[in-house]
């Protein structure tokens, strides 16, 4: 049963840890999408898992075009379509073939960075780490926050934050990167570096909190 008082893990790790194959995929699905650990992964992996179980568990009903069935099969799809994991048109079939990068696509991380609000998926994370992102007038500052679709459109720079202006030295740094931002595998990401880092800290830093700029955080 375990300690009631503390929660069980909402994700479940590799049955068999030290498979080759699997560690090298998820070492290069760590790289491309900047996480932090292989844990977000897991996590991502097991939520994929949860809904192509309960796809699997709806094609294998006798009838879902009627009834509790097919209530139960539209309620999943509308669903994955408010998290943006399928289009409005999908069927089950569609559940099955959505991948785990799907779902690390919907992190909040991932989402700034196809915006082009930053150069690298890494320097994404800083970003919001570093309160810089809000959605709408909602500063968020977790970069696993699973964006919906209809949040894609109000992800922004925090309206009090200097990197609104164009001019400002980040900004330029972001937008210059990303003529040129296609790195090897084993270069080292030019946003990691700590003097980015530290530039990073000092405009989080010097932008006044929703608090202070009237409004709700």
């Amino acid at each position: 049963m375990g300690e009631p008082k503390f929660s069980r893990p909402k994700f479940d790790t590799p049955s068999h840890p030290w498979k080759a194959a699997r560690i090298e995929e998820e070492h290069a699905i760590k790289a491309q999408h900047g996480l932090k650990n292989m844990r977000e992964i897991w996590k991502a992996k097991s939520q994929l898992r949860r809904h192509r179980r309960q796809a699997m568990r709806l094609i294998g009903m006798v009838d879902t075009s009627e009834g509790h069935g097919r209530k139960e099969m539209e309620d999943l799809l509308r669903s994955l379509n408010n998290k943006g994991l399928i289009q409005s048109d999908a069927s089950l079939d569609d559940i099955l073939s959505l991948g785990t990068e799907d779902i690390l696509n919907r992190r909040l991380q991932a989402q700034v960075y196809y915006k082009g609000l930053a150069a690298t998926m890494k320097q994404a994370r800083q970003l919001v780490n570093h309160g810089l992102i809000c959605i709408g007038d909602q500063k968020v500052t977790i970069p696993s926050y699973p964006v919906s679709r209809d949040e894609e459109e109000l992800i922004k720079y925090h309206p009090s934050s200097d990197l609104n202006n164009p001019e400002h030295a980040i900004r330029k740094a972001i937008e210059g990167r990303r003529e040129k931002a296609e790195y090897a595998v084993d270069e080292v990401d030019p946003e990691a570096t700590p003097e980015f880092a530290a530039e990073v800290k000092e405009a989080a830093e010097a932008a006044p909190s929703v608090e202070e700029a009237g409004g709700d955080e």
